[in-house]
């Protein structure tokens, strides 16, 4: 194998396996929403589903980030769970979104990708924290999941 065809190969794999993650990730949102009520959402769970259209991705993430965390609040208002913030995850989220849109300006994206990966881990994994704290705390008797 010449050296063209191995650099082929390992983009090939690091692109299936960044591709992989962020299904994971959008899957992890779309599941969180799927454990809020119905009259909780304020957005379909399959609808974040739309975070993985290219370009639209920019603009569709802030709505997510920001449905999400009204969905988490309702959510945490009907199972009366004391959250730590008003709108769970939405300052996190939102500092995410920002980087990930700046990663379109050149020289500045530059700047934004690190900051942007640590948010997306540090918001993934505030969110995944979230699911599990809904998957331990029952709705009380009388009312809908």
């Amino acid at each position: 194998m010449d050296q063209t065809t191995i650099i082929r190969i390992v983009s090939g794999v690091l692109f299936l396996l960044v591709l992989a993650e962020v299904i994971a990730y959008v899957a992890l949102l779309s599941r969180v929403l799927k454990k809020c009520s119905p009259q909780s959402r304020t957005m379909q769970p399959g609808r974040v589903w739309l975070v993985l259209v290219p370009l639209f991705n920019f603009v569709w993430i802030f709505f997510v980030v920001n449905a999400l965390a009204d969905s988490l609040e309702n959510e945490f208002r009907l199972r009366n769970i004391a959250a730590s913030e008003q709108k769970p995850g939405r300052t996190l989220g939102l500092a995410m979104a920002i980087c990930m849109a700046c990663g379109i300006i050149p020289i500045i994206n530059l700047v934004a990708i690190i900051p942007q990966l640590i948010l997306w881990i540090m918001y993934r994994v505030k969110i995944s924290g979230y699911s599990k704290l809904l998957d331990r705390v029952p709705v009380p008797v009388g009312r809908t999941a």
